[in-house]
């Protein structure tokens, strides 16, 4: 299974993680896990999704989330999970 890890930061409106949700959908893209928090009015989403099934490279996957960045006027980040992983091995 091919994971990433999406990060989602900015300021809290509503819709957000359907927006994101619905994109990652769009691009059948499966979400294995999720958590999200609002502080002091300022959102944050962490999310493993499962690339298997989409059907663009990483690469394209993360380019199309553009249009839901300028939407929301957030930050998403992709990142390959293994990478992450190796990045946070002790």
């Amino acid at each position: 299974m091919t994971k990433a890890l999406i990060s989602v930061t900015g300021h809290d409106t509503t819709g957000i993680i359907a927006r994101v949700a619905t994109r990652l959908y769009e691009m059948n893209i499966n979400i294995l896990d999720i958590s999200q928090t609002v502080l002091d009015g300022y959102f944050t989403m962490m999310m493993v999704v499962d690339l298997d099934g989409a059907h663009l490279p990483f690469q394209q996957v993360d380019e199309a989330l553009q249009p839901v960045r300028e939407e929301l006027k957030m930050e998403i980040h992709m990142q390959r999970m293994d990478i992450f992983d190796a990045m946070h091995r002790v």
